[in-house]
């Protein structure tokens, strides 16, 4: 009898796959590229905030994860493309349903933080 995936127990694989797609730069990456392929200076560009040090960390990390696939053309200079795979795109939904929450919520989300800090004695 094969054990199910629990990514609440700690050793579990499972877990390091949801660390990986909850990340932040990995969440907003996955809905760049759900446009289509996307060169590395455009992800940077589009993804304000992004160091190019994690930009390049976790696009190898996708890649590695079989979510995003890494094109090189022998261009003068080099083009890299990146895009994603067919197991990326099964994330596309979920992703756009974040985005749309987070859009569809802020307003709510600031009136509790609001609320909540109303409610913190002032130092």
């Amino acid at each position: 009898m094969e054990l199910q995936p629990d990514p609440y127990t700690a050793a579990c694989p499972s877990r390091q796959v949801l660390d990986r797609i909850g990340d932040r730069w990995t969440v907003l990456l996955l809905g760049v590229l759900a446009d289509g392929p996307k060169r590395f200076t455009e992800l940077g560009r589009r993804v304000e905030g992004i160091s190019q040090k994690m930009l390049t960390q976790t696009l190898r990390g996708l890649e590695r994860d079989g979510l995003v696939t890494r094109t090189v053309q022998a261009t003068v200079p080099v083009r890299v493309d990146y895009e994603l795979t067919d197991l990326g795109r099964t994330l596309s939904a979920p992703i756009a349903a974040l985005e749309a929450w987070a859009r569809d919520h802020i307003g709510d989300v600031i009136t509790a933080r609001e609320s909540y800090d109303r409610r913190q004695p002032q130092p």
